[in-house]
């Protein structure tokens, strides 16, 4: 019997497709970097026949499989796959005052929503009841939408604190429902803050189908070339979970690209604190890396148009790719739009008639690339643009920063980093390391997996039990996900203050990490 000993990780973005192969001992075997297509499926089986070409290594020996995937954002943002959903809030009456689905962009309400209702319920921030649970008026508001909803969404007031009613209304749903059902409660998805949280567990119970239909493509993408292994999904804190992980909660892939490239970054240059500047073919993500994973945020964040609280990554987004289209006058202008997949036939360097920031960057020496020189009535065209990308990174490298007059280490990487230039004003150094063009694949390949767990103790005295509690908790998440148990480590705890409360509190957060689980 062969060796199980190669693992693939794929990441999908919106221009290519990359592939990687690494052995046991994380040594790269092959790469492929392939245009993403239409219907997404046909990209990943491009890119695993160029990886699996590139290394000639036999399917038989390869073990797992990660994906980083596009998918759910770009549902999100074309408003389009997504399930309709049933809201019930736990919360009346205290929460009516600001109804579901407030400030959410008409174009997505419109696409998810499939009923509203709030039932008294939820608990106060020590875990106590807030209001009796109202199951007959949930149970009425269930009834009403059968036949009409795809997906249940649940939240209730302080439920991370105690979720215990959220539970039971999960319950509730599938004896009404029916047991295939896709139910999503608050408690499991976001933090503390009831629209936010409600916000993401909408978005959450949207997307269970597009993840659904992910993971069969991944699955047939694998049989297709006789791969039998183990699949996991990239999430957006720079580590894996398993299939059915990912379908329970889609939405944690939300930002998942640019945490592979955070974590690939790492890995490529063995540097765990650095800023990162990954260049794709639209836009340029830049996220920072603390202690080898990356920075989360610690606002809201805002998806598709609305705000919610589910982890993400800290992450500025600009729009420079290495396939922003340049335009301009007096004044040059770059993008938004980008020639994409298309630059190949449509950038001037490839006999195109479209300038684009890769034909500046040949133009400015930064590049070989393609079989053209462009210059003549584009020059000073060109010229100027590279100017405008020195100035937009540089401002946006000061942004990230820690502090002020920080001089930080950059990485660059992504597939358009060819625009980049080998000096950048404020930073002390920029790496550009072997095979950063693949460095997403990389962070998915490489990728350990974790388990977080968040509440709020306001018994202080028995504090000690509480928070080993909590650590065994986001210990059970990682096994959840797909970690070995036996390599384990907790390696985040954060406990903050809460001010204003008639009684001591704090917000704890824990989160556990290990390799994954091979048995």
């Amino acid at each position: 019997m062969p060796a199980l000993d190669l693992r693939i990780g794929i990441d999908v973005g919106g221009t290519n497709t990359d592939a990687v192969l690494l052995d046991r001992d994380d040594r790269l075997l092959g790469r492929a970097k392939v245009p993403t297509t239409v219907d997404v499926t046909g990209g990943i089986r491009q890119a695993l026949t160029a990886v699996l070409a590139s290394a000639a290594a036999p399917v038989d020996r390869i073990s797992h499989v990660m994906l980083g995937t596009t998918h759910a954002t770009n549902a999100v943002l074309s408003r389009t796959h997504l399930h309709r959903v049933a809201l019930l809030r736990l919360g009346a009456p205290a929460t009516r005052s600001i109804p579901p689905f407030t400030a959410w962009p008409s174009d997505l309400r419109d696409a998810v929503r499939a009923g509203a209702e709030v039932v008294s319920g939820g608990t106060e921030f020590d875990g106590r009841e807030l209001a009796p649970l109202d199951r007959d008026g949930a149970a009425r508001f269930l009834e009403s939408v059968a036949g009409h909803a795809e997906a249940v969404a649940v939240a209730g007031v302080f439920s991370p604190v105690n979720g215990g009613q959220e539970e039971a209304m999960r319950q509730l749903a599938r004896d009404i429902l029916g047991d295939e059902m896709p139910v999503s409660i608050s408690s499991e998805v976001g933090s503390i803050g009831l629209i936010e949280r409600e916000n993401a567990t909408i978005l959450n119970a949207a997307l269970t189908g597009v993840a659904r239909d992910v993971a069969t493509a991944l699955e047939e993408s694998l049989r297709h070339h006789d791969i039998d292994a183990r699949m996991y999904f990239t999430q957006n804190d720079g580590t894996l979970m398993s299939l059915d992980y990912a379908t329970r909660f889609p939405v944690l892939t939300i930002g998942s690209g640019p945490a592979n490239s955070l974590r690939g970054a790492a890995f490529l240059t063995g540097r765990s604190d650095a800023i990162v500047v990954d260049i794709g073919g639209t836009s340029s993500d830049l996220g920072v890396l603390t202690a080898g994973f990356p920075r989360e945020t610690t606002t809201s964040s805002e998806v598709g148009g609305i705000r919610t609280n589910f982890r993400m990554p800290d992450l500025l987004s600009i729009a420079i790719g290495g396939g922003t289209v340049v335009r301009g006058g007096d004044d040059v202008e770059l993008g938004p739009d980008s020639v994409g997949y298309r630059l190949t036939s449509e950038g001037l360097v490839f006999g195109g008639s479209t300038p684009t920031l890769t034909d500046a960057a040949v133009a400015g020496g930064r590049a070989e690339i393609g079989s053209q020189r462009p210059g003549g009535e584009h020059s000073a065209l060109l010229t100027a643009a590279l100017a405008e990308v020195d100035r937009r990174l540089a401002d946006a490298i000061d942004r990230m920063k820690i502090g002020r007059g920080d001089a930080p280490s950059v990485v660059v990487v992504g597939g358009g980093s060819v625009i980049v230039p080998e000096t950048i004003a404020g930073v002390s150094e920029v790496v550009r390391p072997r095979n950063h063009d693949v460095a997403n694949a990389i962070g998915a390949a490489i990728a350990t997996v974790s388990g977080r767990w968040e509440e709020i103790i306001s018994d202080i005295g028995g504090r000690r039990q509480l928070l080993d509690q909590a650590r065994r908790r986001a210990e059970e998440r990682a096994v959840e996900a797909g970690a070995d148990p036996a390599t384990l480590e907790i390696v985040e705890q954060v406990e903050t203050p809460l001010a204003y409360l008639d009684r001591p509190a704090v917000r704890v957060v824990v989160r556990a990490a290990g390799p994954l689980a091979l048995n």
